[in-house]
């Protein structure tokens, strides 16, 4: 394929995909009409993102190099066969530059802290990030302010806050922007906080999750009481019995999907950097991160790498197209303009990268494979562990290349004595919008009928599915 003649249709883009594009991610003028064509956007992202290649090399060989990396990178993602994430089609190459779509911000125990996390919120939203917090450190409702004599009104108000704000931003001008609250299950407001979502009516722009402990755990398997601790002086507010508080959280999962669960002590205990602790997620929680990193995402479109004549994956070409991406993501970070001095430290100290996969699905059904088999799991496995082990060779050839991420010193990588250039390089993400684009089906989900119709809505995403029934 001739890239430099050949328009998107002839790369089989779909028309919703076309259209997506068109309503949310092309260059508009003051009239927001598109001025550019999705060819145009795919050639900025990948010339955009082929100058990380310059940061290391110099002259002719630099050249090359950025020559090389923008063919490469345009050919995959008119293949379809690698999609990245929304900000960066989205910014690479233009004004914003912001080319991540995970952060996590801290929310201090006070009010310029709060309300310092807030504007940094819409800076994030406007830019086309999503935003998780964890507001454990926050002192219960009803507790002591010193400085006013007053009483604090508590975590889930100041969600309430966030929310609204967040109903006002949209994200990269085409979306409102999404978050995650995650409450320590230990926290004195934690029933407030898992009933706070219950009736459909307020802090409808978070996803919100319990950070549970071992400690809670063996509390609820053994039966035992449970004691809500007051994070401003450590103080015990009040002992409750733990499968009682159990039962709510499921109660709420049951009713509306609010709350989720995650196993904080496990996600610590797993932390490529220990020195910097988690306390929170990203919106869809496929990014545990510290306060003010971030991570930028891309997903491999496995059905592109079934061959009819094998029946089979081409392994050799997946190999080559993880190498390649794990590259294309590591240059994001150099190229990406942070929206805030803390995330630009804490990201390229940390150089937090997330390689996923979608149209899982779609190859099962060519491999001839149920989903739900015991064969389908075997495949998911396999596959996920090749694309993890190629994504680390990829990543500790580009430490030879370039250098170990600076905050190797006190990672488990150092201990390991592992030498790479990225804390994390695989991450599994819904793709709601990438996979339109690709033309397959998200993520790692299964297809509910093989056949069905999707229309666009008023904004041109979050596509409704009309499945019918169809044999295989």
């Amino acid at each position: 394929m001739e890239i430099g003649r050949d328009r998107y249709t002839d790369a089989g883009f779909s028309e919703n995909a076309v259209a997506v594009l068109k309503k949310r991610y092309l260059k508009k003028d003051e009239r927001g009409e598109s001025i550019e064509e999705p060819l145009d956007m795919f050639r900025r992202v990948a010339a955009n993102i082929a100058e990380g290649e310059l940061r290391f090399k110099e002259g002719e060989e630099a050249q090359k190099l950025y020559e090389e990396s923008k063919e490469k990178f345009l050919r995959l993602i008119l293949s379809r066969k690698f999609i990245p994430n929304s900000p960066t089609l989205m910014n690479a190459g233009r004004e914003l530059q912001q080319l991540s779509a995970c952060f996590v911000l801290p929310v201090v125990d006070s009010i310029d802290g709060i309300y310092d996390t807030l504007k940094h919120q819409a800076i994030i939203h406007k830019s086309g990030g999503g935003t998780g917090y964890g507001f454990s450190r926050l002192r219960p409702k009803n507790d002591i302010v010193k400085s006013t004599m007053g009483v604090s009104s508590g975590p889930v108000s100041f969600m309430a806050i966030y929310d609204a704000s967040t109903d006002k931003i949209k994200q990269g001008g085409t979306r409102r922007g999404a978050n995650m609250g995650i409450l320590r299950v230990d926290h004195p407001d934690i029933e407030e906080f898992i009933t706070c979502k219950n009736d459909n009516d307020r802090i409808n722009n978070f996803n919100i999750s319990v950070a549970v402990t071992d400690a809670f755990m063996e509390a609820v398997e053994n039966d035992t009481d449970f004691d809500l601790v007051n994070p401003r002086n450590g103080e015990v507010v009040k002992t409750v019995r733990a499968r009682e508080l159990f039962s709510k959280i499921v109660e709420g999962a049951w009713l509306n999907g609010e709350p989720g669960v995650v196993f904080i002590d496990r996600i610590n205990a797993d932390n490529p950097t220990p020195q910097f602790p988690i306390e929170s997620t990203n919106p869809c929680s496929e990014a545990h991160l510290p306060p003010y990193d971030s991570c930028n995402l891309g997903s491999i479109n496995l059905e592109r790498f079934y061959r009819e004549a094998s029946g089979e994956v081409d392994w050799d070409d997946l190999r080559e197209t993880v190498h390649t991406v794990i590259r294309f993501l590591d240059n994001v970070i150099e190229m990406n303009d942070y929206p805030l001095p803390e995330i630009s430290e804490m990201s390229r100290g940390n150089r937090r990268i997330g390689l996923g996969v979608m149209g899982f699905a779609d190859l099962l059904i060519k491999l001839g494979i149920t989903y739900d088999s015991e064969e389908g799991l075997a495949s998911a496995e396999k596959i996920m562990k090749f694309v993890d082990d190629e994504a680390w060779e990829a990543s500790r050839a580009l430490a030879e290349e370039r250098g170990v991420m600076s905050h190797y010193e006190g990672s488990r990588h150092e201990a390991r004595g592992d030498r790479v250039r990225n804390a994390t390089v695989t991450t599994i993400a819904p793709t709601g919008t990438i996979s339109i684009i690709a033309g397959c089906s998200g993520g790692i989900e299964p297809l509910f009928a093989v056949e069905f119709m999707q229309t666009r809505n008023r904004y041109g995403f979050n596509c409704n599915k009309e499945y019918r029934a169809a044999k295989l």
